[in-house]
């Protein structure tokens, strides 16, 4: 069955969130391990705490995202939206981190887990950018 013009926008947003989780995992996994091997090269330590590594990470996921996007034909505005939905998710978790009410890993594990629906958030404020269909730049 052929979908609807209704069904498309719903269509785009999926397919636009799930390129996104990708290019976030792609950016996390290649410069994470260039920051690691880097990091080891120069004799520096691989981790420097649970914030700092948080936020590192989160600038991987978001690096990767970002040049999707950009490949993608967004502006700079809904990139930096969508960015800051990675920082959001691990930041909030920072105080109950400071308060010893989570562990570094659990930091880890649920800003993970809450960056999806950050996201989701993001797309939120600007439908009509992620209901569309994409165009490269």
């Amino acid at each position: 069955m052929e979908p609807t013009t209704t069904d498309r926008p719903l269509r785009h947003a999926v397919r636009h969130y799930l390129e996104m989780v990708l290019a976030m995992c792609v950016g996390m996994i290649v410069l994470g391990g260039v920051g690691v091997g880097l990091a080891v090269l120069l004799g520096l330590p691989a981790t420097y705490g649970a914030e700092i590594d948080a936020l590192l990470m989160a600038t991987t996921m978001a690096a990767g995202m970002a040049v999707w996007m950009r490949h993608r034909g967004h502006s700079w505005i809904p990139v930096a939206q969508m960015s800051g939905s990675m920082y959001v998710a691990f930041g909030i978790l920072f105080v109950p981190l400071w308060m010893s009410l989570i562990t570094p890993s659990d930091l880890m594990l649920w800003g993970h887990v809450l960056m999806l629906p950050a996201m989701a958030g993001a797309m939120l404020l600007r439908p009509g950018e992620y209901t569309r269909p994409h165009r490269h730049a």
